[in-house]
């Protein structure tokens, strides 16, 4: 029942969420957008952190790199938008090659420092890129978003203004990220690959005595997620439609806020991404009026949590229950009787 019950839920949530559109208002519109971009940001962080054992505090670069891409995309080949967000996918996915080569060779501390220090010279590469506005960065042309390939479609569709249909699109489209990231996450991670890396995260002399292969497994995983945070970055710039080194380099907005995210919801498990944007988004609207107190606030609680509950607030609950709706490993086959 239970098996039944939990797909359904899932589905019914999924037609809430694009029915916002009609019901809600343009403010809960983005709002939503944001909450999925973190999610699409966390659950990317979470496969590489929490399955692949690879802590990387530089996925900032990939945001940044999708998001310039995106822009000069727009701003210097004049296309549309929309193409300009599948390339910064593409770009991202291309740089974090390099990226992996210099920093695979480093372990445990030294890789978040080694992705960190690669992020921060991506960013410093970017100031210089005077055709895209330098250190101050810049803007999209005016109307790029607003004559964006199927803003015409769902103004027809729903009879809205451009800018409010600008807002749909991107919203429709960062939903379908984080579907096609869950369905995809879970299949990858129930596949032989998916346990071999869960594996290598666990014991990888013990998984490459079985044939495993450690490196190929991250450089898959690292590539990918690099892919989706760069798609999701060009999505959260084409919304903001400004663009600088600072905003799309940060550190703060795109790296730690992700960790702290994932930690508290739970790290290694698909629902904890989700309980910990929700968590987060309501501690933001609770607290952001108190300043550097927001900030002291959540180191407080993430602290809280990992003193307490370790596992984060979707492992705790799955012990309390007493098992995992949404099993990641397979069952061990029943032995036979002995006859």
């Amino acid at each position: 029942m239970m098996k039944l019950l939990l797909p359904l839920c899932l589905i019914a949530l999924l037609l809430l969420l694009a029915a916002v559109l009609v019901i809600g208002t343009r403010a809960m519109v983005q709002d939503l957008f944001m909450i999925m971009c973190l999610l699409v940001l966390a659950l990317n962080w979470n496969m590489l952190a929490g399955f692949a054992g690879l802590v990387s505090v530089g996925q900032q670069a990939f945001v940044g790199i999708g998001a310039y891409t995106m822009f000069a995309a727009v701003i210097l080949g004049g296309l549309d938008p929309l193409l300009g967000v599948l390339l910064g996918g593409v770009v991202a996915m291309a740089l974090s090659v390099p990226m992996a080569f210099f920093t695979f060779r480093l372990n445990g501390a030294y890789f978040a420092i080694g992705t960190w220090a690669v992020a921060d010279i991506a960013r410093l590469s970017f100031s210089q890129w005077k055709a895209l506005g330098g250190g101050t960065g810049t803007s999209l042309p005016k109307g790029a978003a607003q004559n964006m390939f199927g803003v015409d479609s769902v103004r027809a569709m729903l009879g809205l203004s451009r800018a409010a249909a600008v807002d749909v699109m991107t919203y429709w489209l960062v939903l379908a990220l984080v579907v096609a990231l869950l369905v995809s996450s879970w299949a990858f991670l129930r596949s032989r690959m998916g346990l071999g890396l869960q594996a290598v995260r666990d014991n990888p002399v013990a998984a490459r005595s079985v044939g495993v292969d450690p490196t190929r497994l991250k450089a898959l995983v690292f590539l990918l997620t690099a892919f989706g945070t760069g798609i999701c970055g060009a999505l959260i710039f084409i919304q903001i439609g400004r663009i600088s080194p600072d905003a799309a380099f940060s550190l703060l907005d795109w790296t730690a806020f992700v960790i702290f995210i994932v930690v508290i919801g739970g790290i290694g498990t698909l629902p904890g991404p989700i309980v910990g944007v929700l968590v987060f988004f309501a501690l933001e609207r609770l607290l952001s009026d108190y300043g550097t107190v927001y900030l002291i606030m959540l180191g407080v609680i993430g602290i809280t949590i990992m003193l307490f509950a370790r596992h984060g607030l979707w492992g705790s609950f799955i012990q309390r229950i007493g098992f995992d709706p949404l099993p990641l490993g397979h069952a061990a086959p029943k032995s036979d009787p002995v006859s």
